[in-house]
């Protein structure tokens, strides 16, 4: 039987998240422990008590979400559960690239770091949001935003043929949720982000984590990993 993972990107956070698995498995303290050790970000009492004020803050939410992915993972290795294929959503993708072993684990975690650092702290000033739109085709979704008056927002993130997710400035993201909804949407969903992720608002965001990836090297794939961008896999 072939085993695949799909692992959370940004906006699955909630506080708690890991105490459990933390409390009861030795194989999961030791990679909340070393992911401390390595990001010296107190990533345990931010997932496992928050505020959810901090949490939320785009380089915490990363590192947290990450941290408790490779707890998973690295406890379904020690029962012999291992992927022949994974994918991660956005974020998930660094998950999933860590699973595979083409990224060690040290370089992952500050590899998010940065990464989480840069969308905090080069994200343009503004009031951002983003929504995930169901039940609507890529055509109807980009009928109704054509409508928008009130600010910037695009469809971004095509997760499958009835879920589709829009970001941009928060009075515009709801304008767009009313008319689509109106259109026939089955949810218009606000989603637990800080920013206008997937958009060209991010483009110093993204030209920083570029020159950050320079400093690293990847290994040879172990398995099979699906890219966000294509559907391909990367060998």
């Amino acid at each position: 039987m072939k085993i695949g993972f799909l692992f959370p990107g940004q906006g699955s956070q909630s506080i708690g998240m890991g105490k459990d698995l933390y409390e009861n498995y030795e194989t999961v303290k030791e990679i909340y422990d070393k992911a401390e050790e390595i990001t010296k970000i107190p990533i345990k009492k931010l997932s496992f008590e928050g505020p959810e004020e901090e949490l939320n803050k785009t380089q915490n939410t990363q590192l947290a979400i990450l941290t408790m992915s490779l707890a998973i993972t690295k406890l379904l290795e020690t029962e012999g559960i291992k992927a022949d294929i994974s994918a991660g959503l956005s974020l998930g993708e660094y998950s999933a690239l860590i699973n595979s072993k083409a990224i060690t684990i040290e370089d992952g975690l500050n590899i998010v770091k940065a990464r989480g650092k840069y969308m905090q702290e080069l994200c343009p000033k503004g009031d951002w949001k983003m929504a995930a739109i169901m039940g609507l085709t890529e055509d109807q979704v980009n009928e109704g935003i054509s409508k928008v008056k009130s600010g910037f927002v695009k469809a971004v993130n095509f997760n499958t043929e009835g879920q589709i997710v829009l970001s941009g400035e928060n009075p515009a993201i709801e304008e767009a949720c009313t008319y689509l909804k109106e259109m026939g949407a089955k949810r218009a969903m606000p989603l637990n982000t800080a920013g206008p992720f997937h958009t060209e608002k991010l483009i110093e965001s993204s030209k920083a984590l570029r020159e950050e990836l320079e400093n690293y090297t990847f290994n040879k794939f172990e398995s099979k990993v699906i890219k966000n961008l294509t559907g391909d896999t990367y060998y």
